[in-house]
């Protein structure tokens, strides 16, 4: 797996600050921007994220390009709604020379359960590729493509969304993969806004967990934003 920050709204603390100060003050946007003294912001940020007041945070985006992670990743991926995805298409690649796949660790660890799914995979890609020699449109023969292939996909948030989103798939009742593009993401975010993430991640970081009976009972450690 790799995971890229393409690209984020320039200094998007000052940016979410802005749109917050905006609601209260007597001038223009574009001023505050530029005028708006470092302590202030900070004041500003401390208000919007314990007032929950999240709406300013949409005001400041992320796009992150992400290679070699399975289709069953990117299938739980699509569900986080309030995001903009750009996949590789099975549909118009046409893998002529061979599949990549991702292996969990549970069967890559073990030579019996390997070799099986070694043996499927090769089969349901096998097939595939007579399929596409036979003249079968890629868009059909791709059904016989399994969750485990790689893929690469585009995906763009906002910071609310980025923050609801580590929420969920940082938790360590994460599925493993997109848990471990989640943390991969959050590294490369923290740094460009490190108020606004500061505690960004699993509800324990900074708070309790919510998942009751189905807890992990291995919590994070906790954060308090300083």
């Amino acid at each position: 797996m790799h995971v890229e920050l393409l690209y984020h709204t320039p200094d998007p603390e000052r940016a979410i600050a802005t749109a917050a100060r905006l609601c209260y003050a007597p001038v223009g946007a574009a001023e505050l921007m530029e005028t708006m003294p470092e302590e202030r912001i900070r004041s500003v940020l401390t208000t919007i994220m314990e007032s929950g007041h999240f709406s300013t945070l949409e005001h400041a985006s992320y796009t992150f390009a992400v290679d070699g992670v399975s289709r069953a990743l990117t299938h739980q991926l699509v569900r986080h709604r309030i995001a903009s995805f750009n996949q590789q298409s099975q549909r118009y690649v046409k893998f002529k020379d061979g599949v990549d796949v991702v292996t969990p660790d549970t069967i890559a660890s073990d030579p019996e359960r390997k070799a099986l799914f070694d043996d499927a995979i090769a089969a349901a890609v096998s097939a595939y590729e007579k399929l596409l020699d036979a003249g079968v449109p890629a868009e059909d023969a791709r059904y016989l493509l399994p969750n485990a292939a790689e893929s690469k996909i585009v995906i763009t948030m906002n910071v609310r969304e980025l923050l609801h989103f580590f929420k969920l798939r940082c938790c360590n009742r994460a599925q493993w993969e997109i848990r471990d593009m989640a943390h991969r993401m959050l590294e490369l975010a923290r740094p460009t806004a490190p108020f606004v993430f500061a505690d960004a991640g699993a509800p324990c970081v900074s708070g309790t967990c919510p998942e009751g009976k189905m807890s992990c009972k291995n919590p994070y450690p906790r954060v308090k934003r300083s």
